[in-house]
C-alpha cells in the first residue's frame, strides 16, 4: 500500500475542476464512485499511484480526510449513500493501459 501523497489530492482536484474530461461510474457499489481519465493527463508519481495493469490501494489518513473534507464531501455526494457520515476513504488507482485511461476509485466507509 502506498503512503498518502499530494498526488491523490491533485488528481481529485483535477477531476472536480474538469468533469468534462472524465468518465464517472457510480453503478457498481453504493458507497463508491469511479472515475476514468485520459492517461495523457499529467499525474505525479504515476509509477506508484498508477501502475500499469495493477491496482494500488491507499487508505487515506484521518488527517487527509479532515484537511480535505469539502473536496471529499463533493465526491461522497456522487455516491448512492444517503448518510453523510464516513470515517474511512479507500482510494484505488491503476493505469488501464489497453484503454489508455487512469482509474481512480473512491470507496467511503
Amino acid at each position: 500500500m502506498a503512503s498518502n501523497s499530494d498526488t491523490i489530492f491533485h488528481v481529485l482536484n483535477y477531476i472536480k475542476k474538469h468533469p468534462q474530461q472524465v468518465i464517472m461510474d457510480n453503478d457498481q457499489y453504493k458507497n463508491a464512485v469511479s472515475f476514468y481519465l485520459d492517461d495523457q493527463v499529467k499525474v505525479g508519481n504515476p509509477e506508484i499511484y498508477f501502475p500499469e495493469k495493477n491496482l494500488t490501494i491507499n487508505r487515506m489518513t484521518e488527517d487527509f480526510i479532515a484537511k480535505n473534507g469539502d473536496l471529499l464531501d463533493y465526491f461522497h455526494g456522487q455516491t448512492k449513500v444517503s448518510d453523510q457520515n464516513y470515517h474511512d476513504l479507500w482510494v484505488t488507482t491503476s493505469h488501464l493501459a489497453n484503454q489508455k485511461r487512469y482509474l481512480v476509485d473512491l470507496s467511503f466507509e
